[in-house]
């Protein structure tokens, strides 16, 4: 069973990157319109300059942001973030080919790890969010998403994005339950599980179990709503998940 009470949703700012990229002000602007509160940025590093004055004139925080920690300045990184009042930093994407054996997976728990480390001196904690290869690449038998879960110390989160776990043949209820308390974040997303991104749908409506992902997500911070692509206008979309989740499964307004 879910914690009460549920905690305010999210939308990806990945969501709406064509759209940000022509009127950044007046995108947050039609989110805020749909009442969201929160956003989680994404390209921290690259957006870093725009996001502050828009954020806060639009009524908007951004508790999590998505932003690479392999190879960069983690301390630019986390400096930024703190500015920003975002308490999370999630890496986004980690290839495929570092997925294939459990050396692999030990790198990347050691990098996530390594962050970590910097990040509690700014307060600031690292995440992982995960894609289709780490769920359909086995180890002994295991994804290798819960292999790594399984190397990482309490401190690091884990941000599971729906979607791509269902795509990767795998219940995503049951799977939640064997992550446990390390999944605070979730993506929200939805679609026929046919992995191609133009045909994902507003979360609800399409073949992923929205109520039972739920209530499988024990400790959720972060319910985040978000959209590869959409074949619709997209802010149609993010407003048709954002009332599915308010007027079918409670969440805040």
């Amino acid at each position: 069973m879910h914690v009460v009470p549920l905690p305010d949703l999210s939308v990806q700012l990945y969501s709406v990157r064509a759209p940000l990229d022509a009127d950044f002000f007046g995108s947050l602007a039609r989110l805020r319109e749909i009442a969201f509160a929160r956003v989680s940025t994404f390209g921290l590093l690259d957006y870093a300059d725009t996001h502050r004055d828009p954020l806060a004139a639009n009524g908007l925080t951004a508790p999590t942001t998505h932003q690479s920690l392999a190879g960069g300045d983690l301390d630019r990184i986390f400096t930024i973030a703190a500015d920003l009042g975002i308490g999370t930093v999630i890496h986004p994407v980690t290839p495929r080919a570092d997925w294939t054996t459990r050396s692999d997976v030990e790198r990347v728990a050691e990098l996530l790890h390594a962050a970590a480390e910097v990040a509690s001196q700014y307060g600031i904690r690292v995440g992982y969010h995960n894609h289709v290869w780490e769920i359909r690449l086995q180890l002994d038998g295991r994804t290798s998403l819960e292999v790594f879960a399984d190397l990482l110390d309490p401190s690091v989160i884990l941000e599971v994005d729906t979607y791509w776990a269902a795509v990767g043949g795998q219940d995503v209820p049951a799977l939640l339950g064997r992550l446990g308390n390390q999944v605070t974040a979730l993506h929200l997303k939805d679609g026929p599980l046919s992995g191609e991104n133009q045909d994902q749908v507003p979360w609800g409506s399409g073949e992923l179990p929205a109520a039972q992902i739920l209530a499988a997500a024990s400790v959720l911070e972060f319910p985040v709503i978000e959209f590869d692509r959409y074949s619709g206008d997209i802010f149609d979309g993010i407003a048709a998940a954002y009332a599915y989740a308010t007027g079918t499964l409670g969440f805040p307004r």
